[in-house]
C-alpha cells in the first residue's frame, strides 16, 4: 500500500464528509476574521495608550504614582492627627451658652437681672449672675463641673445652665 492509497477517501464518504469540512473551514474562517479585528482594536488602543512614552517613561510613571500614593498615605495620617488634636481642643472650648432674664425684686419693674452659663463638652464652666437693684447692683460667678456647682444655685441659674446644655 503506497501513500497515495492511504489518504484517498471513498467517494461515498467524501459525499457525506464534504458538507461537514465547507462547515468547519467557513467557521474558522470566521473565527480568524474575527480574531484579526480584535487584535486590531486591542493594537490600536495599545498604541494610544503608548503614544509618546517608551517603556522606561511608563515605568518612571508607575514608580512616580506608587511614591504619590505614600506620600498621600503620610498625609491622611497627619491630617487625621490634626482633626484628633482639634476635636480634643473642641472638647475645651466653649459649646454651650445659656442666659435667662428675670425680675430679682419686684419693686424694680423689669427683668434687667440675668444669669449666664457658659460651658465646654464636658459641662465644666462657668454661671454668671447679675441682680440688678435700683440703688445697686451685684455680679456672682461660680464654677460649674459636669453641669453641677458646688456653690449653691438659684433656680435661674440652674435654668441657665439647663438651658445651655439643652443646645
Amino acid at each position: 500500500m503506497n501513500l497515495i492509497e492511504l489518504f484517498t477517501v471513498p467517494a461515498k464518504l467524501q459525499t457525506v464528509l464534504m458538507p461537514f469540512v465547507i462547515a468547519v473551514l467557513a467557521l474558522q474562517l470566521f473565527l480568524i476574521i474575527f480574531l484579526w479585528l480584535r487584535l486590531g482594536a486591542v493594537t490600536k488602543r495599545y498604541n494610544t495608550f503608548m503614544a509618546g512614552s517608551p517603556g522606561a517613561a511608563l515605568e518612571d510613571m508607575l514608580i512616580e504614582l506608587v511614591e504619590r500614593s505614600r506620600q498621600q498615605d503620610e498625609n491622611m495620617k497627619g491630617l487625621h492627627f490634626a482633626l484628633r488634636q482639634l476635636e480634643q481642643m473642641y472638647q475645651n472650648a466653649i459649646q454651650h451658652v445659656g442666659v435667662v432674664r428675670f425680675n430679682a425684686f419686684p419693686d424694680a419693674g423689669s427683668d434687667l437681672s440675668f444669669a449666664i452659663a457658659v460651658l465646654d463638652g464636658s459641662g465644666d464652666g462657668f454661671v454668671l449672675s447679675s441682680i440688678y437693684g435700683r440703688d445697686e447692683s451685684r455680679v456672682y460667678a461660680k464654677p460649674i463641673h459636669q453641669g453641677k456647682s458646688s456653690y449653691f444655685l438659684t433656680q435661674e441659674e440652674e435654668a441657665a445652665i439647663a438651658q445651655s446644655l439643652k443646645r
